[in-house]
């Protein structure tokens, strides 16, 4: 008689929230799953050029934001203001967008005419025509109410080529208003934690912004929206597309005090909340006063400055904070998801 040993009963592998947190889980999902079944390489960047074509710029992008209204914007300006920004971090004028719907079966038709209108007017603002779409209906509970994609072309501007792979030692790093507010405004709303009363999303459309840095041309390195994993998440994939050390300094991060306060109730780093309407900017040293004064400029970048600066010499890939007591501490690529559902 034999006597086997069971099999060990090993979990199966499933996708997790934090599969979708921008941060290291999607790392591992793109670069374990997703990139080598269409032979992805090179920096992730925000939007890609079309190959064949000089200047062209696509980006796509979805949006699963729940509340669907939230102070300061709502699902449908928010998949516009997300596609025109993700499109100009690659120096891109928007051209046109598509916009396809997944629509939960029950959702009340009012709701849908709130959103529509809302990205109706929110691209009109943009100055990029809705050309092409498409719209789904699933059962209810085969979706979370409504899901939207957008898809964007644009035109590069001639003098501009950031790219999350070009920062260079010595660039002085910018950032062109405060950070965590689209993410504890959506999480105050939804949690009913009250603190949205203070605060409201910063989500708007920075192509313009961007332009008023074409004059700056070959000096402007890396432009980087820090959306999904806030600051954090930005720096470091910067500083890894870049092979170089990042340094900021804790006292000119700017973090407005209803979203420090959220973040000391709910133990979350402002550094990895979600932002829709500020960018990163990396450039020539030489060039930082123009870029800040460029940047001041425009009402969206009124609260516009210098926070840090690429090291000539350290860890490469790495992201150091200086804090307020002069210390050193590192800043670490978010892990998963700590705020879900946030664009």
């Amino acid at each position: 008689m034999s006597i086997q040993c069971p099999t060990p009963n090993h979990e199966e592998e499933v996708v997790l929230l934090g599969h979708g947190a921008g941060g290291r889980l999607t790392a591992e999902l793109l670069d374990g799953t997703i990139l080598p079944a269409v032979d992805g390489a090179g920096p992730l960047e925000d939007a890609a050029l079309l190959p064949g074509r000089p200047g062209l710029v696509m980006s796509t992008d979805s949006f699963v934001v729940s509340p669907l209204f939230f102070p300061g914007g709502d699902i449908g300006s928010l998949a516009v203001h997300g596609t025109v920004n993700d499109l100009a971090m690659r120096g891109a004028w928007p051209l046109a967008l598509s916009v396809s719907l997944i629509i939960e079966e029950g959702l009340p038709l009012a709701e849908l005419r709130s959103v529509m209108a809302s990205l109706g007017k929110a691209a009109q603002d943009a100055g990029v025509p809705v050309i092409t779409g498409d719209t789904k209906v699933v059962g209810r509970g085969a979706a979370d109410r409504l899901f939207i994609n957008t898809t964007g072309i644009g035109q590069r501007h001639e003098l501009l080529y950031p790219s999350a792979a070009s920062a260079r030692p010595d660039d002085v790093v910018l950032l062109s208003g405060p950070i965590g507010l689209h993410g504890t405004t959506v999480l105050s709303t939804r949690e009913g934690l009250g603190f949205e009363s203070d605060i409201a999303s910063d989500t708007r459309p920075l192509h313009r912004l961007v332009r008023t840095l074409a004059p700056l041309g070959a000096a402007v390195h890396v432009l980087r929206d820090p959306t999904r994993g806030g600051l954090a998440a930005a720096l470091n994939e910067i500083a890894r597309d870049s092979s170089v050390a990042v340094e900021i300094e804790e006292s000119a991060v700017p973090v407005p005090e209803a979203v420090a306060s959220a973040c000391d109730l709910l133990g979350l780093d402002p550094l990895v909340v979600a932002n829709e309407g500020c960018l990163v900017a990396f450039v020539d040293a030489d060039a930082a006063e123009g870029a800040l004064a460029a940047l001041r400029s425009l009402p969206e970048g009124a609260q516009a400055v210098r926070i840090g600066e690429v090291l000539p010499r350290g860890p490469q890939g790495r992201v150091t904070l200086r804090t307020l007591v002069g210390a050193r501490r590192i800043v670490e690529l978010p892990l998963g998801e700590q705020l879900p559902r946030i664009c």
